[in-house]
């Protein structure tokens, strides 16, 4: 069973970045993402990392954050410039069970989340 460790968040002021990293336990070849949830909200993917390094990223991220990934060091990684307070939620980092779909934002058929790690972004 691969095992997914976040790290990284913390409070920042607007327009600060932060930089989000997953340890998993193992490599696997499947589509690999980032979700949030804010209080009160749905969660929803921010973006996607597919095994030939394809990525996908919400419209409301594109631009300021950037997903990759280290198949040497089992890690994926978030890089979240030009904060917004709007960004504040539990970010977590989620495996799928095979490549990634026009449904990688969706949080239904995740196979795996890591336990979140929590971004908060001060104005």
């Amino acid at each position: 069973q691969v095992q997914l460790v976040e790290s990284g968040g913390g409070s920042v002021q607007a327009g600060g970045s932060l930089r989000l990293s997953c340890a998993v336990s193992k490599y696997a070849s499947v589509c690999m993402g980032w979700f949030r949830q804010a209080p009160g909200k749905q969660r929803e993917g921010v973006a996607a990392i597919d095994v030939d390094g394809t990525t996908r990223s919400a419209d409301s991220v594109k631009g300021r954050f950037t997903i990759s990934k280290d198949n040497d060091k089992n890690t994926l990684y978030l890089q979240m410039n030009s904060l917004k307070p709007e960004d504040t939620a539990m970010y977590y980092c989620a495996a799928r069970g095979g490549r990634c779909s026009r449904y990688w934002s969706s949080y239904l058929d995740v196979r795996i989340w890591g336990q979140g790690t929590q971004v908060t972004v001060s104005s």
